[in-house]
This record gives structure tokens, sequence and C-alpha cells, in this order.
């Protein structure tokens, strides 16, 4: 079911300890790369193509109409929509305080460098839409966009043969709630292609603008669509399968935990499961519990393949501090703290994408209705980046406002510089406005 691993007694190195699922996105490049081609030279037609060719389906039409949006979130079943309002309620409050505000520095006398927060113009966001639809990640996407000011919000997810080829309904009903109107039939690499490019018709005429900036979670086709077209439009980042980590004492109930390792197995059989625990009685209880849990679950087979894979393991170690240590040397995206003293804890967690703290924070409740974002980093990235928030889709820009005499002050040091580092035009460029 799970591999149990004894740690105790032991030295090891941390990082070590649980190896990850294989994301070769490098190989898989070569195959993207033909399909980004033919987006950028042949447009919609392309795009329409690839529906057919990839995704089983061919759109009728790639945007999806206003009306069908309309309809979608009006045949939408009550108990979803008061689920999807109150999950968007929720993060506009979260992603609302993330908003930064533009501050002045007095730098001396008539010398100030002002940061201003600026959002990014244009945004292709992607819904994911394979083996499973992720309504939730409409939520993720859009609410973080709309908070940071962002003009032009555009979705793209897969069309879906029992939908008419065009994307889920409840994703479609999702994105009329938020408000966004223009949504696209396309998944996959091409998608990234086609926010990076645009798309316009045989005749010429504009289907879908270029974006900015792709954010939102894929499969490994969207991940290296990704990385190949960074610099042509800005991306959050290359999502790989998805990972929970938990840190548990003997005071922890294993049902519990075995129920949160089995939410995150349920995504993909390279999903990731991790518990981390001082006590080997826990760890024999959650194997139990695993055993019961797993036949009783509707997608079983996936569970099982995901919880027996080498990249899901149950760890004991000899106390505390030896599972921190692992913890912040895997750096998960997704890290439940189940032990005494849970709040104290958690903040000694230095890497994680997002922290769960205490039995009744599930790693569930982040996915829908916490008000925190669920597009977090993976693969051990969050040890150096964020999960998507109000940042991501704003940008930095100073406004650096000198007059004579404070440019007078600092003259000679700028001059000074510039013949250090041999570029004396530098140094001349300030010099000359005094030498009259």
């Amino acid at each position: 079911m799970i591999s149990v691993v004894d740690l105790r007694g032991q030295s090891f190195e941390a990082a070590a300890v649980v190896p990850r699922a294989e994301l070769d996105i490098e190989a898989a490049l070569p195959k993207v790369r033909p399909i980004i081609e033919d987006v950028r030279t042949g447009g919609a037609e392309a795009l329409l193509n690839l529906g057919e060719r990839l995704d089983g389906v061919r759109p009728p039409q790639l945007r999806v109409p206003r009306d069908v949006l309309r309809q979608s979130l009006e045949n939408l079943a009550p108990q979803v929509r008061a689920a999807l309002t109150e999950s968007i309620r929720r993060a506009h409050l979260v992603h609302h305080d993330q908003r930064r505000e533009e501050h002045t520095t007095r730098v001396d006398d008539g010398a100030t460098v002002t940061e201003r927060w600026l959002p990014v113009d244009r945004v292709g966001l992607y819904v994911p839409g394979g083996r499973a639809v992720y309504p939730s990640s409409v939520v993720m996407n859009v609410v973080p966009a709309q908070e940071a000011g962002v003009r032009s919000l555009a979705i793209a997810s897969p069309p879906q043969r029992d939908n008419g080829g065009l994307p889920n309904a409840t994703i479609l009903a999702a994105a009329e709630l938020l408000g966004v109107d223009e949504v696209y039939a396309v998944g996959g690499a091409q998608a990234v292609a086609m926010f990076a490019y645009g798309a316009r018709d045989a005749d010429g005429c504009e289907v879908c603008p270029r974006a900015n900036m792709v954010t939102g979670p894929g499969n490994i086709w969207v991940a290296a669509a990704k990385r190949s077209l960074k610099g042509v439009i800005g991306i959050d980042s290359e999502a790989g399968p998805t990972e929970i980590a938990v840190l548990a004492d003997a005071d922890a109930d294993p049902s519990w935990i075995a129920a949160d390792l089995i939410s995150q197995a349920e995504h993909d059989v390279i999903a990731a499961s991790v518990l981390v625990t001082t006590s080997a009685r826990l760890a024999e209880e959650v194997v139990g519990s695993l055993r019961e849990q797993v036949d009783a679950s509707k997608h079983a087979d996936r569970i099982a393949q995901a919880l027996a894979g080498p990249q899901s393991a149950i760890l004991i170690v000899d106390d505390l501090d030896t599972a921190l240590a692992v913890v912040n040397a895997y750096a998960a995206e997704h890290l439940e703290i189940h032990t005494r003293n849970a709040a104290q804890v958690a903040r000694r967690v230095q890497n994680a994408g997002a922290i769960f703290v205490g039995p009744h924070s599930p790693v569930s409740l982040g996915d829908y209705c916490a008000g925190s974002n669920h597009v977090l980093p993976t693969g051990g990235c969050a040890c150096h980046s964020s999960g998507l928030s109000v940042q991501t889709f704003l940008r930095g820009v100073h406004l650096i406002e000198y007059d004579r005499d404070a440019l007078h002050k600092v003259a000679d040091h700028v001059v000074t510089l510039a013949h250090a580092e041999d570029l004396p035009a530098h140094g001349h460029a300030v010099a000359l406005r005094f030498s009259a």
C-alpha cells in the first residue's frame, strides 16, 4: 500500500529521503515545439485542428459564446453555485489584503524614489480539463488577477466531447460567475502558445489577442510549453505532480491523516503522499486506515498506485526537530501539521507552498474554501517560490526623481563609480549637467 521507512537512530540526508515522481519536461519539449510552431503560423485553424487531434473533438469555435456562458450558469446545480459563490467570496477577502500600496522613500532633500505597483495588462488563465475538471482553479486564477487590477482576462480550457466541443460546463459557469466573458475551448500546450502569440483566422481577423502572461496548473505538456515559451510570455510556474506532506506526532488521528493522504493521491498516479511522524504506533495505524479507506474510494486503483509509488512514504523519525528538518528539506506543495502546539510548530517551517495548521485545516479546505490559493509550487520549488497571489500579477516600477541640488550632491560618487567600472560615458552624462 505505502512504504514505511524507520529512520530512528540513523543518520541520513534529509533532502534525499523521499524521491519525487519523474516528470521529464525536457523530454516533452521536442513534442511540444511543433505544436507551438503550428499555432504560431497557423493561428485559429491550427488550434481547431489540434483540438480535434489531441483532445478528440473539434470545437465548433474557439471562443465560447456569451450566451453559452450565461446558460451554463443558469443550468448549474444550486448547491454547486452556492459553494462556488462562497469560495469566491472568501478568496476575494484573502487576496484583497495582498494588494500593495505605492510608497515613496525620501533619500535626501530633493531626492525621492517611489515604488508603484502596476498590474500586468493582459493575462491568459489556464484551467485543466483532462482526467478531472477544476472549476476551483477558475476561482484561484481569476480572483488574484482581479484584485491586482488586471485589465484583460481570458480563460482557456480543453474542449470536451460531452459538451459539444466546448469546455466543461461547470468551468464555464464559474467563469460567468466571476464575470469573465472571454473563454476559449483550447487545451494543453496549444493554449499556452495561443496566449503567447495570439490567434487570427484565415481572413486575418484577430480571434484571440496575445497576452503578457499565462498562469495556471496543467499537465506535462502545459509545463513544457511554459518552459519553451518563457520569455515570449511571462509564466507563473511549471506545475508538477501534486503532493502532500503531513507532520504528525503520537496524538494525531490516524484516520484523518489517512483521508488527507488519499485526498491528494486521488489526483494522479504520480501524486505524492508523505507522512513524517515521531510515532511508530501512529505510522502503523495510518497504514491500517489507508487499507480500509482506499478500498472504499471511488478512484481506488489510481489512489493505490500513487500511494505505492516511490514518491509516497511514511517516515518514522526520532524527534520533532528531525521531522522538521525532513519537511523543510522536502519543501512540500501542501504541508499539514498534526502535532501538539501545531501553531508554534508551523512557525518553524521554512519551506512549504501552504501550511495547514491543526487537525481541522485539511488540504481539501485549501483546495476550495479556505480563501487561500491552491495554485502552489511543486517539486521542491517551495524553497524559493510562492504560490499564485495578487503579487504574481503585479510589477514593481521605480520612479526616480532628483532635483538639481540632490543630483549635484551625489554627482562625484556617480562619476567615481562609472570610472571604476570603465564606463566613463555614464559619468559624463552626470558631470555634463554641471559643466556650465
